[in-house]
Formats: structure tokens, C-alpha cells, sequence
């Protein structure tokens, strides 16, 4: 297959938080690349989002990279700016940055709270608002926002980012209906357990295999892949998902079935 001939061939795609690795933001942008999508990679770490791009380009691509806070204002207008410039339209946005500091409520800081809803959510609706322009221009598009299965349910650790993640999911439906005029699709992705870096940051844990992330609490009895995520998030992009809007898709084997 050529790029022309991918799933999402020629939509320009901003993916945020794309430097980790393994993670979900650089899996969806290799992923994305690979089936047409020319791409703009942003992370605070700029190093790491550039790599995904040399990967990107060293296969036949297109990408670059940019730094980015997604939590200020005004570098959402510039990264729009920037996207304009270089390919003069944008299609998709995957507003995946986040960060996850995972504690009992008695322990945290107001600081870790505010943090938490800054860079889940308040990003999030940064990202939604600055799309809207370049997307109305285009004819349309499609927003992406990543949440979680700490959306959906109550877990323990999870007060600060459960509350952003599930912000981020009532949030999708309502820009959905509001967007939908503009043929702007908005859905929200809630991974389960999957083995990123972040995950295992949170768990304290090295391995993918280790059943305090896996056999005790999913039914499949393992973590997923980041590919899983992407499979996803590919489809959501695509022109196959042109009726699909203000959905959430649940990708945790089996966590929330019960």
C-alpha cells in the first residue's frame, strides 16, 4: 500500500504528547503515517516528538515536530499557525497529552489536582476551541480526545484523574452536538490498562506481565498494547467513521463489562 492509497491518506493530523515511547501518541502517529496521514507531532518534550518524526519521514512520511504546553493559550494558536503553514488545512486532532499522578485523596496537593485537571482536561477543551477554525475551513474534521476507563468508574487513586478523564468524556459529547453543524465529529477513546510508559510510571512496575496490572482486574487477564489504542484511533480519523460522532469507545478488555 502507498500512502495514497491509506485510510486516512493526505489528512493533516495533529497528535499531541507524541514523544513517549512506548506510548500512545507516538503508536497512533507512526500508525496514522503509515496510512497516508501527514502529520504534526507536539510534545513538551521535543526531542522525543522529533524522533517520532525522523521515524516518520526516514519511512517515506511526512511529519515534524513541535514543542508544546498544551495548557497554554496561546501555543494552541501558534501550533494552528504553524499546521497552516506547512500543509494549509487540518483534518484531524488527537488531543492525547496527559499525565497521571495516582495517590489516595488524603495525599494529594491541591498543586497535583489543579495539575492533573490542567493537563487532562483543560487542554483538552484548548485544543477542541482552536480546531474548530481551520477544521470549518476545511469542510470538516474529526477530534479525537483521549480518556480513560477512570472516566467511566470509580477507582481508588484516581480522584483527580478520573474527574479530569471523565470531564474530557461528557465534554466530546457536548462539542459533538454543537460542532455537528460544521461536519465536525468529536469521540472520546477510553484505554484500560495499557502498557505505556505512563502506565508503568503509575504502577511502579517494569513489566506488562505483572498481575497488579493485569490478571486481578481485566477479564482477558493482560495489559493491552498501545497498537490497540491506535487501531482505533485510526478508524475514528478515517472517512469509515464519517457517521460516527459524540461516541465513547472503550478499549479495556473487559475492565467496565461488569
Amino acid at each position: 500500500m502507498t500512502q495514497a492509497q491509506g485510510r486516512v491518506a493526505g489528512k493533516v493530523t495533529i497528535v499531541t504528547g507524541a514523544a513517549s515511547n512506548p506510548g500512545l501518541g507516538r503508536t497512533t502517529a507512526l500508525l496514522l503515517a503509515e496510512q497516508g496521514a501527514r502529520l504534526v507531532l507536539t510534545d513538551v518534550d521535543l526531542d522525543g516528538a522529533q524522533s517520532c518524526a525522523d521515524e516518520i519521514t526516514a519511512a517515506g512520511g511526512e511529519a515534524i515536530a513541535l514543542r508544546q504546553d498544551v495548557t497554554d493559550e496561546a501555543g494552541w494558536d501558534s501550533l494552528i499557525a504553524a499546521t497552516n503553514e506547512q500543509y494549509g488545512r487540518l483534518d484531524v486532532l488527537v488531543n492525547n497529552a496527559g499525565i497521571a499522578v495516582l495517590d489516595r485523596l488524603e495525599n494529594l496537593s491541591l498543586a497535583q489536582w489543579n495539575k492533573q485537571i490542567d493537563v487532562n482536561m483543560t487542554s483538552v477543551f484548548l485544543g477542541c476551541r482552536a480546531a474548530i477554525k481551520p477544521m470549518r475551513a476545511a469542510g470538516g474534521g474529526s477530534i479525537i480526545n483521549l480518556s480513560s476507563v477512570a472516566g467511566l468508574r470509580g477507582l481508588q487513586t484516581c480522584s483527580a484523574y478520573g474527574a479530569a478523564k471523565g470531564g474530557v468524556r461528557i465534554m466530546s459529547k457536548s462539542i459533538a452536538v454543537e460542532l455537528a453543524s460544521d461536519n465536525i465529529r468529536c469521540n472520546s477513546v477510553h484505554p484500560g490498562v495499557i502498557w505505556t510508559n505512563m502506565q508503568a510510571a503509575a504502577t511502579g512496575s517494569d513489566d506488562p506481565a505483572d498481575a497488579r496490572t493485569a490478571t486481578d482486574r481485566i477479564p482477558l487477564g493482560r495489559a493491552g498494547k498501545p497498537e490497540d489504542i491506535a487501531n482505533c484511533i485510526l478508524y475514528l480519523a478515517s472517512d469509515e467513521a464519517n457517521y460516527v460522532t459524540g461516541a465513547e469507545f472503550v478499549i479495556d478488555a473487559g475492565m467496565t463489562a461488569g
